[in-house]
C-alpha cells in the first residue's frame, strides 16, 4: 500500500536536522577505517530474519516491478512478509524526513532513484553499514559506498522517446537541441525534478552540460508537465503527446516489449545515467530481515530478475543485458554526480519551478 506524504516540504538541511534530533548525530559524514566485512547469506541470518517475520521496503521503482521483486523474495524465504511502500523518490525522501522528525522508524530498507538521498541520509547518521558478499566481490567501486552504507541496486537512463504512430523515425529528435524545434510545440511531455529522483539527477546533469538556457528554451515549447519519471512513457503510449523530453528507460522498455508504439532515443549529446542505491536504515525494526533482503537483492540471480522482469540495468558484471536494446557500454551517457545533486537539489527545484512555472 502506498501512503501519501503530508504537505510540508523538507529541504536536505531539514532532513539532516531531523536526523540529528533523533539520533544525536552531527552534520558530518561518518568516516570508517574500512567498510564492514562482507556478509554472506547464512542459515543463522535466515533464521533470525524469519523470527522477525517481516520488513518494510520504501522504494521509488515503479509499483508493478516492486511487487514482483517482493513476491520473489517472499517465495525464496517463506515466513517473511514484505510490505512495499512505493512512491516517487522525492516523496520517499520527504516521508522519511517527516517520520524521523516524529521519531517514527517504519522503514527497514530504502531504495531511491536519487543517489543524493543516500548521501544526505549517510551524512545524518541514518544508515546502517552492511556489505553483501556480491557487492564486495563484484560491484565496481563507482557503485558502492566506500564506507559500506549503500550500493547501486539498479541503474536506469533518462532518454528521449517518441510515439512511433505519431512520429516517423526519420523525423524523430536525435538529441536535446532538436526538442527546441518549433514542430514540437505542444507535443512534448516531461517529468518534474521536484517529485522524481531520476529527473532530479538528469536535470542536474543537463543543466551542467547544456546550461539552464536550454531549459528556458524548452519551457517555451508548451510542455505537458507530469510528476513521476514513469509517467512520460505512459503518456506517449496513450498518444497524449508525441515526444518525451525525459522519463525512465525501464518503463519505455517494458511498454515497447508489450507492443506499445514507443521508441527510445539516446541523445547525441549523451543520455543521463541514474543509479538507484539501496540501504538499510540504522533504526530498522527488523534488521535481520533487512540484511537478508539486501543481500539477496544484490545477488546475480536477483539482479538478473531486475533486468528480465523490470527492464532495469545492473552494476553486477555477471548479469546479462536485456535482449533487444543497446548495451549500456555502447550508449553515450552523461556523468552522474550524486554529491553535486545532494548539494544543489534545493536550488535546482527553485530554478526549475521559476522556469516552468510549475
Amino acid at each position: 500500500m502506498t501512503r501519501k506524504s503530508t504537505p510540508r516540504r523538507l529541504t536536505r538541511r531539514h532532513v539532516l536536522a531531523a536526523s540529528a534530533a533523533a539520533t544525536g548525530a552531527v552534520f558530518v559524514t561518518p568516516v570508517r577505517a574500512a567498510p564492514p566485512e562482507a556478509q554472506k547469506i547464512t542459515p543463522a541470518l535466515i533464521e533470525a530474519a524469519k523470527k522477525e517475520g517481516k520488513l518494510a521496503w520504501y522504494t521509488s521503482v515503479d509499483l508493478p516491478v516492486a511487487e514482483k521483486i517482493a513476491k520473489a523474495f517472499e517465495a525464496a524465504y517463506p515466513g517473511i512478509s514484505m510490505k512495499v511502500e512505493r512512491s516517487g523518490a522525492e516523496r520517499i525522501f520527504q516521508r522519511i524526513g517527516q517520520e524521523y522528525q516524529s521519531k517514527i522508524y517504519n522503514c527497514d530498507v530504502v531504495n531511491s532513484s536519487d543517489a543524493a538521498h543516500l548521501i544526505v541520509w549517510k551524512r545524518g547518521g541514518m544508515l546502517a553499514p552492511f556489505v553483501p558478499e556480491d557487492v564486495a566481490r563484484y560491484f565496481p567501486a563507482a557503485h558502492k559506498d566506500p564506507d559500506g552504507m549503500y550500493a547501486s541496486w539498479r541503474i536506469t537512463l533518462a532518454p528521449i522517446a517518441y510515439n512511433t504512430k505519431l512520429v516517423k523515425a526519420e523525423e524523430a529528435p536525435k538529441g536535446y537541441a532538436d526538442l527546441l524545434d518549433p514542430r514540437w510545440v505542444g507535443k512534448i511531455v516531461k517529468a518534474h525534478p521536484g517529485y522524481s529522483g531520476t529527473i532530479m539527477t538528469s536535470t542536474q546533469q543537463l543543466s551542467r552540460d547544456l546550461g539552464w538556457s536550454w531549459f528556458e528554451a524548452l519551457a517555451k515549447q508548451k510542455i505537458m508537465q507530469v510528476q513521476s519519471a514513469a509517467d512520460p512513457p505512459k503518456k506517449l503510449a496513450l498518444g497524449e503527446r508525441s515526444v518525451m523530453a525525459d522519463g525512465t528507460e525501464y518503463v519505455v522498455s517494458e511498454l515497447k516489449s508489450r507492443g506499445e508504439p514507443i521508441e527510445p532515443v539516446y541523445a547525441v549529446e549523451g543520455t543521463p545515467l541514474v543509479t538507484g542505491p539501496s540501504a538499510i536504515m540504522a533504526r530498522s525494526a527488523n534488521p535481520n530481515a533487512a540484511r537478508l533482503f539486501t543481500a539477496w537483492s544484490m545477488t546475480a540471480a536477483a539482479q538478473q530478475m531486475n533486468v528480465d522482469v523490470g527492464a532495469l540495468r545492473s552494476a553486477h558484471p555477471l548479469v546479462k543485458e536485456r535482449p533487444g536494446r543497446p548495451k549500456l557500454a555502447d550508449i553515450k551517457t552523461l556523468r552522474e554526480d550524486a554529491v553535486a545533486v545532494a548539494d544543489q537539489a534545493d536550488a535546482i527545484k527553485v530554478r526549475y519551478t521559476q522556469i516552468f512555472k510549475v
